[in-house]
């Protein structure tokens, strides 16, 4: 059993949306175990929401899941019963309902899209994740190992951003892009998969309008603009189509006012019903190939009764569900009491790793880190972050 970091008291019981208030932030900051990384300038966050949208998104459609090797998946064991730190707690979600996107009689959740990012070997990549709740509803929910670089110590992955409802170059509601990404500082140091998991704050989304013009209009937008994109126009050449484009930014709104966001739990028992979200892609370690990444897939199930762990990945403490989603799927939300109608539920975990129980060559059980009351304090400094407009 892992020890635990001595803990700020968060309270316990049902939480309100008041809980995320100026007193809370004082606790989390002060937490040992959150760590954050340095907060992105809107000069830079300009410059990378035009990194994905230029081209007509020729980078989003261009980038590839975050690889997981699933040709030698781990066998998951049991370990016990989770080290729960102070009473069960779990904070309302909020959000619209319009969405009528189905998935065989399932309605998704508007919340769910990718995140991109550039990984250390400057190749784009993608991860799943969700909008949840927050004081300035502008927290996204995704894996530890989908946010943070632990190459770079205290660095937001390069160019993160996040795209709700995305779909082949598709952004129905803008991209937002990753102002302060939160993590627990035994993932940041120790790369620790028990606490897998990353909260970001974002800047409200951006959305653009591409216009082809003639080379003496897109050569007086360039002027104008400047190199540096900071002014909300940007141009680009399309060699195939011999044409000249310039992109028109403009403010698409906060995040969760846009897809609403979920709620959270922490320190919950175990062996609840979750219905988990996500964009799976990898082929199966028998070289099966059931998923495109294309359309988020969706799992339910009751999680393990006990906690479980994997040598392989140095896991002491994670909950199991059964769920034959590949990599792709990774940070991809785990609802509890979800409701098909609202689609809304609790987070209650994120997808981290994924495994062959019956050892037949076929992924059967994904895992999460069990959410306690640190994993809160982590999502707390997220959601207390006000971030703002781009343009």
């Amino acid at each position: 059993m892992k020890i635990k970091h001595t803990l700020v008291p968060l309270g316990g019981g049902l939480a309100a949306t008041a809980l995320l208030g100026a007193s809370l932030a004082g606790a989390a900051q002060a937490a040992p175990h959150v760590k954050p990384s340095e907060s992105v300038s809107i000069t830079s966050a300009k410059g990378i929401a035009a990194y994905w949208l230029e081209s007509n998104g020729a980078a989003l459609k261009a980038a590839t899941y975050v690889e997981e090797d699933t040709t030698d998946v781990d066998k998951l064991t049991s370990t016990g019963t989770p080290s729960t730190d102070t009473k069960a707690g779990s904070v309302a979600p909020t959000g619209t309902t319009t969405t009528t996107t189905k998935s065989k009689n399932v309605n998704l959740p508007k919340t769910i899209g990718k995140v991109f990012f550039v990984d250390s070997a400057g190749k784009n990549r993608w991860c799943s994740a969700s909008s949840i709740q927050g004081k300035y509803a502008n927290v996204v929910a995704t894996a530890g190992h989908c946010v943070y670089d632990t190459s770079n110590d205290e660095q937001l992955l390069d160019n993160w951003v996040f795209v709700p409802g995305y779909y082949q170059g598709k952004t129905p509601w803008g991209i937002y892009v990753g102002k302060q990404a939160f993590v627990h500082y035994d993932y940041s140091v120790y790369e620790d998969y028990d606490r897998d998991y990353g909260f970001v704050s974002v800047y409200n989304g951006v959305t653009v309008k591409d216009s082809t013009v003639t080379r003496s209009e897109y050569d007086t937008d360039r002027a104008k603009s400047g190199t540096d994109t900071t002014k909300g126009d940007h141009g680009y050449y399309d060699r195939d189509s011999n044409t000249y484009h310039v992109l028109e930014a403009s403010d698409a709104g906060r995040l969760g006012d846009n897809v609403g966001g979920q709620g959270i739990a922490w320190n919950q028992p175990l062996k609840k019903a979750h219905y988990v979200f996500g964009y799976p892609q990898a082929a199966q370690p028998d070289g099966n190939k059931p998923f495109t990444g294309v359309t988020p897939k969706w799992c339910y199930g009751t999680t393990t009764a006990k906690t479980v762990g994997s040598a392989a990945k140095k896991i002491e403490e994670h909950v199991g569900l059964k769920c034959s989603m590949t990599a792709g799927a990774d940070g991809g939300p785990w609802l509890l009491k979800y409701s098909s109608a609202k689609r809304l539920g609790y987070l209650n975990g994120v997808t981290s790793a994924f495994y062959d129980q019956d050892e037949n060559d076929r992924v059967d059980y994904i895992s999460s880190p069990y959410f306690d009351a640190e994993t809160y304090s982590v999502y707390a400094s997220a959601a207390n972050v006000w971030s703002g407009k781009l343009f």
